[in-house]
């Protein structure tokens, strides 16, 4: 059984006990203490010797590497200058190469493909673990670009200026050291950075100021431009180009991570604060006027603009212009700028399309790109300095495909990725379930039609329910998750099992309203939400009772820790991922701090009553019975704690309940540092599931 030693844990009670009274395992909390990664050690032993070691696990490894390292996916890209850029993973690539092709070749369809910079090499040249993590490229006439790479996935970067001529490091080039760092080119020899100066961060570790580095000077010798109070989330800057002029921008996050205010930075000095309402998002510029998001209803002279309107501010004279404004059943989920004109990704009733805008005789004018219906679109790649633009389309079903539109509207595909798996019998449809207050929630169904049809199928229930993100019907995503399409697919709706998609309140499938509705008090929402979700289910007949699992990571993680204290009865798998547990710490771990807009601050009594009500570490229950859960989590996450699934483990394990626990020593919040791991983590998931909601299956592959 999986109980601490007695000896164990009075020394660690012993070397804790001032802490101890109310919290017996802190010691968890120490990620790279000795003790605590000896006991997360051996619980995945103990986790593997259980689920790794047979047949099902081998063969779902091997499905989920065949698609993760598969040479026909879709090379997600950006365009510069004249080239398409991609970064790339598979088999001889394991951590990674990013690389280049002629556009003119990718829109043929046969891309000539040119290594920029190989980081397996990298790694083993400077003997660093290097994941990559972006890149941020001048464009236009000029070569360079910042390469952030982390070590080991984690959310700390380090910041290296780039030659695309020469395909190397700039020799006493800009480098930034690790750090939760945000740069910006301000020009071709100077930065906006803002980074741990050496003295203090936010309350949530983020950094606290904004400095103005040029080139020729030391990191240290750079101007400070402006300063923050610990109190606020984070600082960062942000630069919009287009025609060949910079506007540069310091953003400061309040407290609460969905209220900001913008300074403009003038001639390398600090200007205005922008009179803009404090739910609002910069997306960029056009012809000398800010394209704006806004998510609050705001009144700017004699114009009125409704929370999820798209708005046109005119520097100078801050004239606005409504630009787009969608209706009660859409959201706009990506704005993407060129040279004249904006790209929109629009939900319509969680319905995927895209919309080109643009400025004829003064006013905006929207025109609709023809995507096949039905899935998800999404905007790959624009230019400041193009009008054309790469999208995608694809849903759970439907492979991804990627089109080319010209700056003349034109629309060619270019590239398709074949079907991962045999979806001829599969089907995908939106269903909608009633929640306790009446809202109606939608979600997605996906199985087979048999399936479907009989009923009472081993059915996994994703869910997220947070920070205004949607959750859609994907196929593929790179890193992938579980529940998207293709490994799905492959892995469990192949073996005979459905695969729902909730989206509950708290995201953002319908705009700023949708999130807004399950914020801090009204957080219960979004849980009542899932659980309508897998009632309705069960009630239809899809799922049988005693075959409903549930999946979630993060936020997800929570809900599903909500889920395991509120409604055990519901679920018999819960696939609980680097998650958020003890809501009454959250926000003294990591960046716990920063979310605290979303949650509410437990050290504020009125919140902590609101949150202490749900909070799955302090909800566990002597004398109850909880379904054998998977809680997996990383060592080196530096945004979720590894802290709240080791503690909530302990906890239960000291209840004599059973779970199983699997804990990576690298690879940040991800859960993965690269490919092959993430193989190991999915298959892991589904040998999980198959084991709890189809166990003939399991006993049938196992038997020596």
């Amino acid at each position: 059984m999986t109980r601490l030693s007695p000896l164990l844990f009075a020394l660690l009670f012993c070397a804790f006990s001032s802490s101890a009274a109310d919290d017996p395992y802190l010691w968890l909390e120490e990620i790279q203490g000795e003790n605590a990664l000896v006991w997360a050690r051996e619980q995945n032993e103990r986790t593997f010797d259980e689920l790794r070691d047979n047949e099902v696990f081998r063969q779902l490894y091997e499905e989920a590497y065949g698609i993760l390292m598969s040479d026909a996916r879709i090379p997600d890209g950006n365009i510069i200058g004249g080239h398409y850029y991609n970064f790339w993973q598979d088999e001889v690539h394991v951590a990674g190469v990013w690389r280049r092709s002629p556009l003119e070749k990718v829109l043929t369809g046969s891309p000539e493909w040119e290594t920029v910079l190989d980081i397996d090499a990298l790694r083993e040249a400077e003997n660093e673990n290097w994941v990559y993590q972006d890149n941020d490229c001048i464009g236009g006439d000029s070569d360079r670009c910042l390469i952030e790479m982390s070590r080991g996935g984690r959310d700390e970067s380090v910041h290296r200026e780039f030659s695309l001529q020469t395909r190397s490091f700039v020799v006493g080039g800009f480098v930034v050291p690790e750090a939760k760092s945000t740069t910006q080119w301000l020009g071709e020899d100077a930065l906006l950075v803002a980074t741990d100066w050496g003295d203090r961060l936010t309350n949530s570790g983020y950094p606290l100021d904004v400095r103005l580095w040029k080139r020729g000077t030391q990191l240290h010798e750079s101007k400070p431009l402006f300063k923050g109070d610990v109190t606020d989330t984070l600082l960062a800057p942000q630069v919009v180009s287009n025609d060949g002029a910079d506007y540069a921008f310091i953003v400061r996050l309040y407290a609460d991570w969905n209220e900001r205010e913008y300074v403009r930075i003038e001639n390398g000095k600090p200007g205005e604060v922008m009179d803009w309402p404090l739910r609002t998002n910069l997306l960029g510029v056009l012809d000398g006027r800010i394209i704006l998001s806004i998510e609050q209803d705001w009144q700017q002279g004699e114009s009125s603009y409704n929370s999820g309107d798209i708005i046109a501010y005119e520097l100078g004279c801050g004239t606005t212009e409504l630009v787009f404004s969608p209706d009660d059943k859409q959201a706009v989920s990506e704005v993407a700028l060129g040279a004249t004109r904006l790209y929109v990704a629009l939900l319509d009733n969680v319905v995927g399309r895209v919309k080109r805008i643009s400025r004829t005789d003064g006013r905006w004018q929207d025109v609709n790109i023809e995507l096949p219906d039905n899935g998800v679109a999404k905007i790959v790649s624009s230019s400041s300095s193009r009008d054309d633009a790469f999208v995608t389309y694809e849903s759970s079903i439907q492979p991804t495909t990627l089109y080319y539109i010209d700056a003349e509207d034109a629309i060619t595909s270019v590239a398709a990725l074949p079907h991962l798996y045999d979806a001829t019998d599969v089907i995908i449809r939106q269903e909608f379930a009633t929640s306790a207050d009446g809202e109606s929630v939608p979600y997605f169904l996906i199985g087979q039609k048999q399936v479907l049809d009989e009923g009472n199928a081993a059915t996994i229930l994703y869910g997220y329910g947070g920070f205004a993100i949607p959750i859609l019907p994907v196929y593929y995503e790179n890193p992938s998750r579980p529940q998207h399409g293709a490994l799905a697919g492959r892995m469990w709706i192949s073996r005979g099992g459905a695969l729902a998609l909730g989206n509950m309140r708290g995201g953002g499938e319908y705009g700023p309203r949708w999130h807004q509705a399950a914020l801090r008090e009204n957080r219960q929402l979004a849980y009542d939400d899932y659980f309508a979700i897998a009632e309705d289910l069960i009630d239809s007949g899809i799922a049988a009772p005693d075959r409903l699992g549930a999946l979630g990571r993060s936020n997800g993680g929570l809900l599903l820790g909500v889920a395991l204290t509120q409604r055990p009865d519901l679920f018999t798998a819960l696939d609980i991922g680097v998650p958020l547990l003890d809501m009454i710490r959250y926000n003294k771990l990591l960046a716990g701090a920063s979310w605290m807009g979303e949650y509410g601050n437990p050290d504020v009594p009125e919140d902590r009553k609101f949150i202490e009500k749900y909070s799955p570490y302090q909800n566990l229950r002597e004398g109850q019975e909880y379904p054998k859960v998977l809680f997996y989590t990383s060592t080196l996450d530096d945004r979720v704690h590894p802290g709240h699934a080791r503690k909530m483990a302990a906890r239960l394990a000291d209840m004599d309940q059973d779970f199983f626990y699997y804990e990576n020593i690298e690879g940040g919040h991800g859960g993965t540092a690269n490919q092959e791991q993430l193989a190991m983590r999915t298959a892991l998931e589904y040998a999980y599931f198959v084991r709890m909601l189809m166990p003939s299956v399991w006993d049938s592959k196992t038997q020596r």
